[in-house]
């Protein structure tokens, strides 16, 4: 899943930014809200951590343009400021949660896990399709008996798949979710990464669940599924 980190504060954010892709998480991280709007019109994002006081565009204006504009992406404000009526404020204008500086990273974790499940509709951290059983929150992976090692990049291309099973997803799609701005390498290491996955996911004499749609892009769906 991919976050993008709005915070003014350069160490503040630097260290959200580490933490986060410590979880797992394919990270983006700016320092003002003109800046975040650039980063949105080049990407999609899972969630956006939102510093409320900012230079050149605020917290609150920057949510009021996102959502006059139609997106829907999970926002969770982060801001010094612990008024009744500032919370009150940036709920009001359609955030999805606020946490008041200094906070626990492991709250905000919490905090992010709990909002990307809403936005997939999911209330649970385990996410399954026939005998495949993902935990997100140990970050572990079975299908059946057995126990499936993944690296990060690949539990990551895994984790969205799964919350888009049975749909087709491009390669852009995939690319999206698990490489940030910082990234230069070449988009050929997306068919390394589905290749391996492949592999693990489908041991001999199990029932196919990764498949590849020629000149489209990849899907996760169970055999009988994909026959239809």
């Amino acid at each position: 899943m991919r976050v993008l980190v709005v915070e003014d504060e350069r160490d503040l954010n630097r260290l959200i930014v580490k933490m986060l892709k410590k979880a797992g998480y394919s990270v983006d991280g700016c320092y003002d809200g003109e800046e975040a709007e650039d980063y949105l019109r080049g990407a999609d994002y899972d969630a956006i951590l939102l510093d409320v006081m900012m230079p050149k565009l605020d917290g609150y204006r920057l949510l009021e343009r996102l959502r006059a504009g139609g997106d829907e992406t999970p926002v969770l404000f982060l801001t010094a400021r612990d008024a009744i009526a500032d919370r009150v404020h940036g709920l009001d204008l359609g955030a999805d949660d606020y946490l008041v500086k200094p906070f626990d990273f492991e709250e905000l974790l919490a905090r992010v896990r709990a909002m990307t499940r809403k936005r997939t509709g999911s209330r649970s951290n385990r996410l399954t399709l026939g005998d495949l059983e993902m935990d997100t929150l140990s970050r572990t992976v079975r299908r059946g008996e057995r126990t499936i090692s993944l690296l990060p990049k690949e539990f990551t291309i895994l984790e969205y798949m799964l919350r888009n099973q049975g749909v087709v997803l491009s390669r852009e799609q995939l690319e999206n979710q698990i490489w940030n701005y910082e990234y230069s390498g070449s988009s050929n290491n997306i068919d390394g990464y589905m290749s391996r996955l492949r592999k693990k996911l489908d041991g001999e004499g199990e029932a196919k669940l990764l498949h590849t749609i020629r000149g489209v892009g990849w899907v996760l769906r169970a055999e009988s599924e994909a026959a239809r």
